[in-house]
């Protein structure tokens, strides 16, 4: 036997042993990637459920503007509103809906999902005053005494609502002859509504 075929042989017996160290160490080689299953998630400000019918109980579909993971998000409500009431009654009717599902407390699925609201309960509103334009509101209390996510919620809420033009704006005053100011909802106020104060400008009475 050649040196070159001895060290051949010895190679082949070794084979086993090393297997059997290996398996003893708890080293085991599968070809079955082992699956421990899919991680677990939370995806916030997410909601299933069915939207409102176009028109029950003699209400309209609305939406309102909820905080969740720090920026603006629309959830699905339903404002009571009599069939055949005037238009400029109705405005306010649908107004005062809005800021009362505002004011209301999340439903359990909401919190649960972490939306959150920061609207006043007891918050009011009327229609224009005897100088104001037509599609002004004025509210039981100044807007500029709101926190910056409540003025956000609101105007983000009221502006594209069957409450205003909806044109992405609304003019609001507090009581009395307060000045009236047109605040915008943008993106950034959507995005950044702590920190972003939506942009107004002063409306002037006839």
């Amino acid at each position: 036997m050649t040196a070159r075929t001895a060290r051949t042989v010895r190679r082949l017996l070794a084979l086993p042993l090393l297997a059997g160290l290996l398996t003893g160490c708890g080293i085991r080689s599968t070809e079955v990637p082992t699956d421990f299953g899919a991680a677990p998630s939370r995806v916030p400000c997410s909601l299933t459920g069915s939207a409102p019918s176009a028109q029950s109980a003699h209400g309209v579909p609305v939406q309102v503007f909820l905080l969740c993971s720090s920026s603006l998000a629309a959830v699905d409500r339903t404002v009571p509103v009599p069939v055949g009431t005037p238009d400029a009654r109705r405005r306010v009717i649908v107004a005062q809906g809005l800021l009362d599902q505002l004011a209301a407390s999340p439903s359990p699925a909401e919190r649960g999902a972490g939306y959150t609201t920061y609207v006043p309960g007891g918050l009011s509103v009327a229609g224009p005053g005897p100088k104001d334009p037509e599609d002004a509101l004025r509210l039981s209390s100044a807007p500029g005494r709101l926190t910056p996510y409540a003025l956000a919620q609101l105007v983000c809420t009221l502006s594209d609502s069957a409450a205003t033009e909806g044109d992405g704006s609304v003019i609001l005053g507090g009581p009395g002859t307060q000045p009236l100011r047109r605040y915008e909802c943008t993106d950034d106020v959507r995005n950044r509504p702590g920190s972003t104060e939506p942009p107004s400008s002063q409306v002037t009475a006839a």
